[in-house]
């Protein structure tokens, strides 16, 4: 079984290397691919000084772009696994192997590593959990599935649903509006204990009210229309 870590990375050069090496040890099995979103940064410098597995993008697409690139190549390369990493260094390789495990106990197509089960590491920030909460509840409104952790990114899926994402996803905060078309599409979604790092470096993009309410409000929005796209496709 093919099996593919799709790191999307916008100026991430600090944190590469330790992601990489992370990898390396502690997900064996698994190979990896850097999606290098046109960084303004020296990313693509240490992808090459390094030695390290990368595509790189002539323009910038945004997380959903470059995440989606991720699932073209998982595609085209036939991986049967594919899982994304941030590029921040958040998230702890030593988790693909709990993901792939649900994966396989609950025969299911995608599993999230939820930060917000066992309530261990980083919890992140007070506006973000808010924000969370309140995408929670409306994926639970609109689709019968409780996912406590909507907006992460760690998440490990079938080869079903990189056939999906691969020909469809949303460019700007995805996770929330791509597991609830999933979901209302007839995909089974099942979510696992992780814990995760604060960022290893860099800066997160909802680091204000203003941004995390017009986060809250374009998310919402695309939620509700992932939600009536996928009961019509059933």
């Amino acid at each position: 079984m093919k099996k593919l870590v799709i790191i999307p990375a916008f100026n991430e050069a600090e944190n590469l290397s330790s992601v990489v090496a992370d990898i390396k040890e502690n997900a064996p099995g698994f190979d990896y691919i850097i999606i290098n979103d046109a960084s303004t940064d020296n990313t693509k410098e240490v992808c090459e000084e390094e030695g390290l597995n990368y595509l790189d993008l002539a323009s910038n697409l945004g997380i959903g772009g470059a995440v989606q690139t991720g699932y073209q190549y998982a595609l085209e390369e036939g991986y049967d696994i594919a899982v994304q990493i941030d590029g921040d260094g958040q998230h702890k390789a030593e988790s693909l192997v709990k993901l792939m495990a649900v994966l396989s106990a609950e025969n299911c197509d995608m599993v999230i590593g939820s930060r917000y089960i066992d309530k261990k590491g980083f919890q992140s920030t007070a506006l973000r959990r808010f924000a969370i909460r309140w995408l929670s509840g409306l994926i639970h409104v609109l689709t019968g599935t409780k996912i406590t952790d909507p907006t992460s990114g760690l998440r490990l899926c079938n080869r079903a649903v990189i056939e999906v994402f691969a020909r469809k996803y949303p460019w700007d905060y995805p996770e929330p509006e791509s597991t609830t078309g999933l979901i209302a599409s007839g995909f089974t979604v099942k979510e696992t204990a992780v814990e995760m790092r604060a960022r290893q470096g860099g800066r997160s993009s909802l680091s204000n009210p203003l941004s995390a309410l017009f986060y809250m409000v374009k998310v919402s929005l695309g939620i509700v229309i992932e939600a009536i796209g996928g009961r019509k496709k059933k």
